[in-house]
């Protein structure tokens, strides 16, 4: 019976959906699970090429970051109410993180975000998280995508006037910034092993 194959018991939410703070109570639920709109969304596999972009701007952003300044990658960060989100990598101002046990930090000490999109996570990415990421405030969206395995970014700026995000750049092969700090990254270390994936 379909009743007995499945052990699962998954949490039924409450009538006003769940909340940023139910993510640190919730029994057995996946890491990097994140709250989009009071809904739950949990993780899928992650490819090969995302974890090599992930990792390759944490380290990159982390050598470059100023004084002051924090990387830190796939953590939660509370924006509102609904919306705990979690970027693959953010850099933050560093006076945020005050204990080891800490499982999220402020949308408003963010000043860059950086996701790289994966299949599943496509239309949030372009479309759901940026509208989030932009009315919290943070200066600075990079958007990591797969060409046939080779990376590419396009990285969005807060515009003040209007509080939405404005295209700087789309950069291929190499990546030459000065916001939110001078960084010159070869992206083409992100590249397909033995074919394109």
């Amino acid at each position: 019976m379909a009743s007995e194959a499945s052990t699962s018991v998954w949490p039924v939410p409450p009538d006003v959906g769940w909340t940023a703070d139910d993510l640190d109570h919730l029994p057995e639920l996946p890491q990097h699970t994140q709250l989009i709109d009071a809904a739950l969304v949990f993780p899928c596999p992650q490819s090969a090429f995302h974890e090599r972009a992930t990792s390759l701007f944490g380290r990159r952003l982390s050598l470059d970051a100023v004084p002051g300044l924090d990387v830190l990658c796939r953590f939660s960060m509370h924006v509102d109410r609904q919306n705990r989100l979690e970027p693959d990598v953010i850099v933050l101002r560093e006076e945020v993180l005050t204990s080891h046990d800490q499982t999220r930090v402020p949308a408003s000490a963010v000043v860059l975000a950086v996701e790289v999109t994966s299949e599943d996570s496509l239309s949030r990415d372009r479309e759901t998280k940026p509208l989030k990421y932009a009315r919290a405030g943070i200066a600075h969206y990079w958007r990591v995508e797969s060409e046939k395995g080779a990376a590419v970014v396009h990285a969005f700026e807060l515009e003040p006037t209007t509080g939405a995000y404005t295209g700087v750049g789309i950069f291929r092969d190499r990546m030459k910034v000065s916001a939110p700090f001078p960084m010159d990254l070869d992206l083409t270390v992100v590249k397909p092993r033995r074919g394109a994936e």
